[in-house]
C-alpha cells in the first residue's frame, strides 16, 4: 500500500473531534475489546496513521506495535508517543511485511481501523493483508477492523464531498474535501483525492492533496475472506444503510503456534 506521504502532515485534520485524544481513541470507542485483555497484553495497530489509537492503548499500560506504511505516519505516531510520555514500538511495513519483522503467534489483540483495508490492492492484496495480521494473532486472539459500507460509496457515484463546516486544528481553520472517483467494477481500482485547505492568518489558502487508490469490497466477501485465513467473526455493526461498521473476529483456538495461518 502506498499513500498518505502529502497527508501525514495535515491528518489531523482527517480526524473527528471526539477521537482526537489518544484516551479517548483507545479506551471509549474500543472499550469492550480492550477491557478483556490480560494485563501487559500485547497489541498491534496496524495502519496506524498518526497514532491517536496506539498511543491511548500504550497509556493503559498495554504492549503496543504500531504498524503503517507511510513512513510520515511512523514518525508522527513516534511523536505523539514522546509527546504522551508512553513507551510502544513504531514499525515502517506494510500488511504484506509484518511477518517479515514480528513472530507468528504473538498477539492478543490486532487493528486495522481508520477504513485502511480498502488501500489493498484487490482481493489478492486484501487477502495478504488478512493472512498476515491472522497469522500474528494468539489462538484465540482477535482482530478488530473498521471498514466503510463500500455498498453505499459505490451506490453514490462520482462525487465532490465538501465538509460542510471549517474544522479547526493546531489554531489553524481548514476545509476538507473528497473527491470520489468510483469505476463501473467493483475489481477495478477506484480514487478517493483529498484536500486539506488551511486558511492562514493572512487570509491565504495553503493547499494539501493526495490522490490515493482504493479497491472496493463487499461485506459479505469480507466475511468470507476472514474466514479463509482461520477467523471467525464474533461481533458486527454491519447495517446495509450505515456508512460505517466494525467488525471482531476471533482466531481459532485449534490453532496453535506451531501451525500458523499462510
Amino acid at each position: 500500500m502506498a499513500g498518505y506521504g502529502a497527508l501525514s502532515d495535515v491528518y489531523e485534520w482527517l480526524i473527528g473531534d471526539d477521537k482526537l485524544a489518544p484516551a479517548m481513541a483507545a479506551a471509549v470507542y474500543f472499550s469492550d475489546v480492550v477491557g478483556s485483555l490480560p494485563p501487559n497484553g500485547r497489541v498491534l495497530d496496524c495502519a496506524c496513521g498518526t497514532g491517536q489509537l496506539a498511543v491511548g492503548l500504550a497509556g493503559l499500560g498495554l504492549d503496543v506495535v504500531a504498524a503503517d506504511a507511510s513512513s510520515g505516519m511512523v514518525r508522527r505516531t513516534e511523536k505523539a508517543a514522546d509527546e504522551q510520555g508512553v513507551s510502544l514500538r513504531a514499525l515502517r511495513a506494510s500488511w504484506d511485511e509484518l511477518p517479515d519483522h514480528l513472530e507468528d503467534s504473538t498477539f492478543d489483540l490486532v487493528f486495522c481501523v481508520g477504513n485502511s483495508l480498502g488501500h489493498a490492492k484487490g482481493a489478492a492484496g486484501r487477502l495478504t493483508a488478512l493472512k498476515a495480521m491472522a497469522r500474528l494473532l494468539i489462538p484465540g486472539g482477535r482482530l478488530v477492523l473498521h471498514s466503510r459500507n463500500w455498498e453505499l460509496v459505490r451506490s453514490a457515484g462520482s462525487r465532490v464531498d465538501v465538509r460542510d463546516r471549517l474544522i479547526r486544528r493546531n489554531d489553524r481553520d481548514a476545509v476538507v474535501s473528497y473527491y470520489w472517483q468510483i469505476e463501473q467494477r467493483w475489481e477495478q481500482e477506484h480514487f478517493l483525492e483529498i484536500v486539506v485547505a488551511q486558511i492562514e492568518p493572512d487570509g491565504a489558502v495553503r493547499a494539501c492533496s493526495e490522490r490515493l487508490s482504493i479497491w472496493p469490497y463487499r461485506y459479505e466477501d469480507l466475511v468470507a475472506q476472514l474466514r479463509s485465513v482461520g477467523l471467525t467473526v464474533q461481533s458486527t455493526t454491519f447495517d446495509p444503510e450505515s456508512d460505517e461498521y466494525l467488525v471482531v473476529a476471533g482466531r481459532d483456538q485449534a490453532r496453535g503456534t506451531s501451525e500458523p495461518v499462510r
